[in-house]
């Protein structure tokens, strides 16, 4: 399957807020195959998530899948996801520091609040709906996509800019200590 191209922090598609898909075009060749396409891409890249604005396509469109990532090696398994005109609703007040990094924001690292318990409903790639609940670090791996599409970055929601920081300087100095919040968020939220 063709990937396609990432495009980077500073392209305006970035900064657009997607378009929804007509649920009668789910099934199209054309959205199939940008599927197929955009789900190639994110394994290629590893990411934990990839939505369709970072390959400079503004449908409201991500994918979300964990198995044995490299670049997130503390993270748990999640298998693939496709959401089609995704909505995310909180479902706790609660919050944890997660420390993020995106496909289009190549080696930078910082920490965003995000929310460990969220219900995510929208459309699945047969033009289904579907609605379910995401808990713990995973969690925030679906709020940071559908960011994407409403045209966010995760840079727009650090805590601190000062902590913004390399993949290098993360795993040296940070890394041993979010895995400590990864195992505390994933025991309260998903046992």
């Amino acid at each position: 399957m063709e990937t396609l191209e990432i495009i980077d922090i500073g392209h305006p598609t970035l900064r657009e807020i997607a378009t929804e898909v007509p649920i009668d075009e789910i099934r199209s060749a054309s959205v199939q195959e940008f599927i197929d396409s955009l789900i190639a891409t994110k394994r290629t890249a590893n990411g934990a998530g990839i939505a369709a604005n970072q390959v400079d396509n503004t449908w409201r469109i991500f994918v979300v899948e964990v198995m044995n990532n490299p670049r997130y090696p503390y993270k748990p398994e999640y298998p693939l996801t496709v959401m089609i005109n995704p909505e995310i609703t909180y479902l706790t007040e609660d919050r944890f520091e997660n420390f993020e990094g995106c496909l289009s924001i190549p080696n930078l690292r910082g920490v965003v609040h995000r929310c460990p318990v969220i219900k995510v409903s929208g459309y699945n790639r047969d033009a289904e709906p579907v609605e379910f609940e995401v808990k713990g670090i995973t969690a925030g791996t679906f709020q940071h996509e559908a960011d994407h599409l409403n045209g966010v970055l995760f840079t727009d929601r650090l805590i601190d800019p000062r902590e913004l920081c390399t993949w290098d300087e993360f795993n040296r100095r940070y890394e041993e200590s979010f895995k400590k919040v990864v195992q505390e968020v994933e025991n309260t939220y998903n046992t």
